[in-house]
């Protein structure tokens, strides 16, 4: 049943991979549609590559050098589970190239992309996960003896999110921003969308995956709890509306805002009050909102689809938040304390930003990470892909 329940979860989560695809299609310009939808899939398979091979052993100490029936005893004989959690694990583990997908997106090059991609998921998002959900290098018992608890994070606020977005942010310094984005005068000019559609589709898509994002990580049927669903719903919900009022009806924070909502409480779902859930999600539509445009008009930084607000900044507080609403003093569980979140969190950060300059800035000076002027200006796909995303209408033009 264990396997069953897993498999499923997984399978959700592997379809919130679309959801990436289609809400970074429906953002960036036409030109550059096949090339979101091509760099989110082919991300996913470098990412299986570089957790199988890599990333999986550095987070939990198990490989899969070994002939099956050995393999099956590292599987406890529970029907392979050990298999179907590393599947799970992964979609994790591959959600953070997708992530920084969007925030990249619309100027990169193709292959140093996917060496990023399996820098990250083989080596610096592991070294993390590891820390926290595996209680590598003593640091979850640190913080269990200095500030009366471990660092909780359930689904992955700030291991998952967090780090995608803040490693996020190294890539789009050291990329820059894309031609025409800003003038000399540092005035911001207007990039539009080339489909509000497909940006509602990968929204309701990551939506709905989401409930196996953050259910199935109870990791068995027995340890499911409803509590985590209605959580989830609820700080969905409030993100969205929290969005839509200070976005001022914008599709683009309406639709964002719910999955900001989804962000935040990935780490106290399932110890936090629905209430505080609501709470948590009604802060990190505003977070999006606000996050978004000072970043882009204040500090110039061209992150396309807003994921360092968004995951980075909305995974953040996530962490911290379930030191605040998790507490019996607000009708949480407990269990946990706000520096035990503070700290676990801030040093979340921390490897982000350090990971995402390191990899990006080596990549950079080495091989190059950023298409020519030519082919940013004629667009990735035909640049990269020799296709565009309407070819016969292209034909008939």
């Amino acid at each position: 049943m264990d396997v069953f329940f897993l498999t499923v979860g997984a399978a959700m989560v592997l379809a919130m991979h679309a959801g990436f695809a289609f809400l970074e299609a429906g953002t960036v310009r036409k030109k550059n549609q096949v090339n979101s939808l091509v760099r989110v899939i082919t991300d996913f398979g470098f990412s299986t590559l570089a957790y199988f091979f890599i990333g999986f052993c550095v987070a939990y100490g198990i490989h899969f050098y070994a002939p099956v029936g050995e393999l099956q005893v590292l599987a406890d004989t529970s029907n392979g589970y050990k298999m179907v959690h590393f599947f799970f694990l992964l979609t994790f583990a591959a959600a953070i190239p997708a992530i920084i997908s969007g925030a990249i997106t619309e100027r990169v090059r193709f292959w140093p992309n996917v060496l990023a991609t399996v820098l990250l998921v083989g080596f610096i998002y592991p070294f993390y996960e590891g820390m926290i959900w595996n209680g590598n290098y003593g640091f979850q018992a640190w913080l269990n003896s200095t500030f009366g608890a471990e660092f909780h994070d359930f689904a992955g606020s700030v291991v998952v999110h967090g780090m995608g977005g803040f490693l996020a942010l190294g890539a789009v310094i050291m990329l820059g921003a894309r031609m025409g984005r800003y003038s000399k005068e540092g005035r911001v000019r207007a990039i539009l969308p080339s489909n509000i559609p497909y940006l509602a589709l990968g929204s309701w898509i990551l939506c709905v995956g989401w409930f196996g994002f953050n259910v199935m990580s109870a990791g068995t049927a027995d340890g499911a709890s409803g509590l985590v669903a209605m959580n989830s719903l609820l700080a969905m919900v409030g993100g969205l509306i929290a969005a839509t009022i200070v976005g001022k009806n914008d599709p683009g924070f309406v639709h964002n805002g719910a999955l900001a909502g989804l962000v935040a409480i990935c780490a106290g779902s399932d110890i936090v009050h629905p209430l505080g859930a609501l709470s948590i999600g009604v802060i990190g539509g505003v977070i999006f909102v606000l996050g978004f445009s000072f970043m882009q008009n204040k500090l110039k930084i061209d992150d396309v689809l807003g994921v360092i607000p968004l995951h980075g900044v909305c995974g953040a507080w996530g962490g911290i938040a379930a030191g605040i609403f998790g507490s019996t003093a607000l009708g949480g569980a407990g269990g946990v304390t706000f520096m035990a979140q503070l700290v676990g969190t801030l040093t979340g950060v921390a490897i982000a930003i350090a990971g995402g300059f390191l990899v990006y800035g080596l990549i950079k000076k080495t091989i190059g990470i950023r298409l020519s002027q030519e082919d940013e200006y004629m667009g990735a796909d035909l640049a990269i892909h020799k296709i565009s995303s309407n070819p016969e209408e292209d034909m008939a033009g």
